[in-house]
């Protein structure tokens, strides 16, 4: 992609408005535009860390076996009203009327949809376990939406919905997620530490959240720090392998952490004061064991082995995309601007022209950049004429793993410097060894 064609509406001043880090720099950066209070665009920029969030969860959704469908984000008020939530929700909700006076709500969730979708075609245990999720925009009328794309009215959530006969099945299907989420967010570059949750109105008795640890944060953590040095379960792990699943569960719930609303004093008094950990956490991540609540009233039931029918074992697992990528900046950032993690940068490299126009440097780009986009990476090539300040400042701003710097003095040795954003190293090297470096 050519910066001089590419939609990236930079800005040089701080924007008043934002509050937290992340939120100041996806507005100068270009990836988002407020539409209105707590509504965002996602710009061209910001969109392609979207997807690549979106990709690296559905990645792991797919390899712990779930299932991905779409779901309309208007919901018709009847199913709602089926389970007994239409009422007790709250003004979260956004409750509306079609031409013909029915009620409909845009979709804060979607347990009583998935519901409707199982009783229509599940009736046998033998189609158990059962896991379908989507990734969806979804809307609650949040009483005071800020921090940008933290804490938004309108929001991506990847909601996933679990099924099965048994309480005991049911436990293996959280267990499944609960260990795809720990992978998710390791891939994501960040560090997130499974938390005892409340359930709030999604209901249930077992329900975790998955916290990054962030002075931004909107509420108080709590933890043991051994946290911090766990393993994260690897590729091949096997999600359908009951014993090793609970070993993944028993060891991350082994230590303490909790959430502000299931604190227990004593018992964090009770660990070693050096391995205490009280901070600022960001919910990433949410996941519910709620059994029967749903298909109990809604009649979601399935023949078992011994001919009877049985309300199915239900969980909801919830990731926000669209919280995810402010998360990520404020793990992961300098006084510069952003530093993305290679798994989710908009562009592998960016390369820089210092001096559009001349006719080696212009060659020289144009090599690089075609070299490694007809290789598969992408790339942005700043071929503007803008003063090579500016340049770096962009550069750095948007927060682009590798730059690429060809100036006349380095290409006419036929030499290029290559800067790695996260730790700022340079170096000089040719302008195939650039390219290998990329490629390798």
């Amino acid at each position: 992609m050519r910066l001089s064609r590419y939609f990236m509406p930079i800005l040089k001043e701080n924007p008043k408005e934002a509050e937290i880090v992340s939120h100041r720099l996806m507005l100068r950066a270009g990836m988002i535009r407020q539409q209105s209070q707590g509504i965002y665009s996602w710009l061209p920029l910001g969109k392609r860390v979207l997807d690549k969030v979106n990709n690296i969860i559905r990645e792991e959704q797919n390899r712990a076996g779930a299932i991905e469908l779409s779901m309309p984000t208007l919901q018709s008020a009847e199913l709602w009203q089926e389970s007994g939530r239409y009422d007790a929700y709250g003004k979260e909700m956004l409750r509306i009327k079609d031409r013909q006076d029915r009620p409909m709500l845009y979709g804060p969730t979607n347990e009583e949809m998935v519901t409707d979708i199982f009783r229509s075609y599940v009736k046998s245990y033998k189609s158990l376990p059962l896991n379908l999720y989507h990734i969806q925009l979804k809307f609650r009328d949040e009483i005071r939406p800020r921090f940008g794309t933290m804490r938004s009215r309108e929001f991506m959530m990847k909601d996933a919905y679990s099924f099965d006969l048994t309480r005991e099945g049911a436990e293996h299907s959280y267990k499944k997620m609960f260990t795809a989420y720990l992978r998710t967010f390791d891939r994501l570059g960040l560090r997130a530490i499974p938390m005892r949750a409340d359930t709030g109105p999604i209901g249930g008795d077992l329900s975790h959240e998955f916290i990054i640890l962030a002075d931004t944060g909107e509420s108080e953590v709590y933890s043991h720090k051994d946290f911090v040095d766990f393993d994260i379960p690897a590729v091949d792990t096997d999600f359908d392998d009951v014993a090793d699943l609970d070993a993944i569960f028993k060891k991350w719930t082994s230590v303490y952490a909790a959430t502000s609303e299931m604190h227990d004093e004593a018992a964090f008094n009770a660990i070693p004061e050096s391995d205490r950990l009280s901070a600022r956490g960001i919910e990433v991540g949410h996941i519910f064991y709620f059994g029967t609540k749903y298909s109990e009233p809604m009649g979601a039931k399935v023949q078992g082995p011994d001919g009877k029918e049985h309300p199915v074992h239900m969980g909801s697992y919830g990731i926000g995309p669209t919280r995810l990528v402010p998360a990520i900046i404020e793990a992961s950032h300098d006084e510069n601007g952003i530093i993305w993690p290679d798994s989710v940068a908009p562009f592998d490299a960016i390369v820089i022209n210092m001096k559009a126009g001349d006719a080696a440097c212009d060659a020289a780009c144009e090599t690089i950049y075609a070299a490694l986009s007809n290789a598969g990476k992408d790339v942005l090539y700043d071929d503007t004429d803008d003063r090579a300040g500016t340049k770096f400042a962009t550069a750095d701003l948007i927060g682009i793993p590798l730059q690429i710097i060809a100036g006349p003095r380095a290409v006419a040795n036929g030499e290029v410097e290559v800067k790695d954003r996260k730790t700022g190293a340079r170096e000089t090297m040719t302008i195939e060894a650039a390219i290998n470096k990329l490629l390798g």
